[in-house]
């Protein structure tokens, strides 16, 4: 058991203000594993004070002494990765070999690129009399989602570490355990107390008392667009600055051209089917040419069909999904598609075979999908893929720009160039063109209702800075 008693405010391990808990279920087994404190507003009133009494401190601190501590906490999570892709497994069932490459390896690199974009970031220009000054913007409410938990922790604590920033995190209570490795990490690198915060609980307790506090100057959110709203309603009260990475429902364009067997296949397993469907920037929407639409569906079926669904330690292709809720809102939106009249052509709501216990979803690929369906406009979260046919370039373009989201998307064809000419069409955060790969130091974030901000790369850490024009005297 992964029990946790205390909680981690000024550089401490220390007792929560309430008596309640909260169990932490093993996704592949539906057992308790752990249990965390469920924090209380005091809690986070007491981490904020700390954060504000450190930033005095952490906020003038120089590039070597920000390197020295974002180095040693990213050795720390080398050096635990095997622990953390286990116990994140558990969490929220990805296979094991992909959790040991996403799940500890994402946020291990990140910390450790961190490092390298701290030494090159120019904190200050000479505009012509002035002197324009990058200056951290504060203390920083962190509150992150349950998919790819510790990754989408580090890529809000490292950026506002580069920064000079302190932080109040409240990671997902669905999927907390591997917050606290990262908090015993950060206690033996030594970083200097207050700097980093850790409170646990739920959303409106919580996360709401982070989003309202008058002393947070900036919140970091990850989750649903309709949590994040409720996070900007709170963050306008006090006018503080809002950075949203929130739902996505991506378009994979499949051009006339493009060579089926190579890109049909891996869109399906990993461009939609990747942690089980449980990411926001999955490619969920499979739009293809109307002539051609018969031959996607018979690669994309035989993908699906091939793909084992087990426990995350089993070596199969899909784990779980992460809870009880979860796995009842996939099948719901399945059944929907059914009753709203697309072609079912492999999985559905049934539970896969074998697996009493657990989360699990059957891989699902509906066709002939339209765009007014459910399926089509609201994020689903699981593995379920909608192929769409289109009749014209421009058509595929205006399915894809026609849901209220914009946070991925991607475009296959034989000719680089008209793939890229259809990417500068969408209205989205991130095109992958021809399967290209996921570039830690890009700018990851959305149009639209998919948020605001971007996380990653020089463009990560600028969200946690305020800018000063100092005028020169001549």
């Amino acid at each position: 058991m992964y029990n946790h008693e205390k909680l981690y405010i000024n550089g401490e391990w220390v007792d929560p203000g309430g008596s309640g808990q909260i169990d932490v279920i093993d996704s592949n087994t539906e057992e308790v594993i752990g249990r965390v404190p469920e924090g209380t507003a005091s809690d986070v009133e007491a981490a904020v004070s700390a954060a504000k009494h450190a930033f005095a401190t952490w906020g003038a601190t120089g590039k070597d002494v920000r390197a020295k501590y974002l180095q040693a906490i990213a050795e720390g999570l080398q050096a635990r990765s095997g622990e953390i892709a286990q116990l994140i497994s558990r969490e929220v069932g990805m296979p094991l070999m992909y959790a040991n490459l996403i799940q500890a390896g994402l946020p291990t690199r990140n910390m450790a690129t961190h490092v390298k974009l701290l030494e090159e970031f120019e904190f200050e220009e000479r505009i012509g009399n002035s002197l324009v000054v990058r200056e951290p913007v504060g203390v920083v409410g962190a509150i992150t989602p349950w998919n790819y938990p510790l990754h989408q922790i580090v890529a809000k604590v490292a950026p506002a570490l580069v920064a000079g920033c302190t932080i109040v995190l409240k990671p997902s209570e669905v999927a907390p355990l591997n917050a606290f490795v990262l908090a015993q990490i950060i206690d033996a690198a030594g970083l200097p107390s207050g700097v980093f915060n850790l409170v646990t609980g739920t959303g409106p307790v919580v996360g709401e008392a982070i989003a309202s506090h008058p002393e947070v100057d900036m919140v970091s959110f990850t989750g649903s667009t309709r949590a994040g709203k409720r996070v900007s309603e709170l963050a306008a009260q006090t006018v503080k600055r809002v950075a949203l990475e929130l739902g996505g429902k991506s378009a994979n364009i499949i051009l006339d051209d493009a060579d089926l067997e190579a890109c049909v296949p891996p869109g399906v397993q990993f461009g939609c089917f990747l942690n089980s469907g449980q990411t926001c920037s999955a490619l969920t929407r499979m739009l293809v040419p109307r002539h051609l639409q018969d031959n996607v569906v018979e690669l994309a079926r035989a993908k699906a069909e091939s793909l084992t669904v087990g426990p995350a330690d089993s070596g199969a292709d899909l784990g779980p999904l992460v809870s009880a809720a979860q796995r009842d809102r996939v099948r719901h939106y399945i059944q929907i598609g059914i009753d709203e009249g697309a072609t079912l052509v492999t999985g559905g709501p049934e539970p896969p075979e074998g697996l009493d216990k657990g989360y699990f979803v059957r891989p699902t690929i509906f066709a002939d999908v339209t765009r007014d369906m459910t399926i089509a406009q609201e994020e689903i979260f699981g593995p379920v893929l909608s192929i769409m046919p289109y009749d014209s370039e421009d058509e595929a373009v205006e399915i894809a720009n026609s849901t209220i989201y914009g946070l991925a998307g991607a475009v296959q064809s034989r000719d680089l160039e008209r793939a890229m000419a259809v990417a500068r069409r969408l209205r989205t955060g991130q095109v992958d063109l021809n399967g290209g790969a996921f570039n830690i130091e890009a700018p990851f974030g959305g149009y639209k209702q998919s948020g605001n901000g971007r996380e990653l790369g020089k463009f990560g850490i600028e969200e946690f800075l305020e800018i000063k024009s100092i005028q020169l005297p001549r």
